[in-house]
């Protein structure tokens, strides 16, 4: 496990080598390990519908990507894939908010790995949505150097 506020753990990962969607609004890991994620995302104009709340799309985008990324570590850096995404929003998250997302596996199978995401805002914690993702997980490439690169850079931020 990695938590970024420990200072005895290794810095957060730098998200752009991790994830470019989320790099893009923002998001910033946590935790990262195999049976949990976290991450925070501050919710800016880039993130929000024109009524100044974050986008339900965005949600949805955090939480395939953490859940993905979740599996990916859990299945011992296998390729994922998302096969299917359920989304329920609860209540908004205003701009200028800070929102929390947190993933736990549900069921952990041989191919399919289902993850279940609560971004909440970080200081009272009330949950915003719940999502629940599943997931096929696919045999290592034999000779992908962008996959080994990849797994080296998660590994870096993860104890397992």
């Amino acid at each position: 496990m990695i938590k970024a506020e420990d200072s005895s753990s290794p810095p957060p990962p730098p998200m752009a080598s991790i994830d470019r969607s989320l790099h893009a609004l923002g998001f910033q890991y946590t935790l990262i390990s195999p049976g949990k994620l976290t991450g925070r995302l501050k919710v800016t104009e880039t993130c929000c519908q024109p009524f100044d709340v974050l986008n339900g799309g965005v949600s949805a985008l955090v939480a395939e990507s953490v859940a993905s990324l979740g599996a990916y570590v859990a299945s011992g850096f296998r390729r994922v894939a998302g096969v299917q995404l359920c989304t329920n929003h609860v209540k908004a998250a205003l701009l200028g908010e800070e929102v929390e997302a947190e993933a736990k596996p549900i069921q952990v199978g041989g191919a399919i790995q289902i993850r279940k995401i609560d971004p909440s805002p970080s200081g009272s914690k009330a949950l915003l949505s719940t999502s629940k993702v599943t997931l096929f997980c696919y045999r290592q490439a034999p000779h992908a150097t962008k996959d080994k690169d990849y797994a080296e850079t998660i590994k870096k931020y993860a104890r397992l």
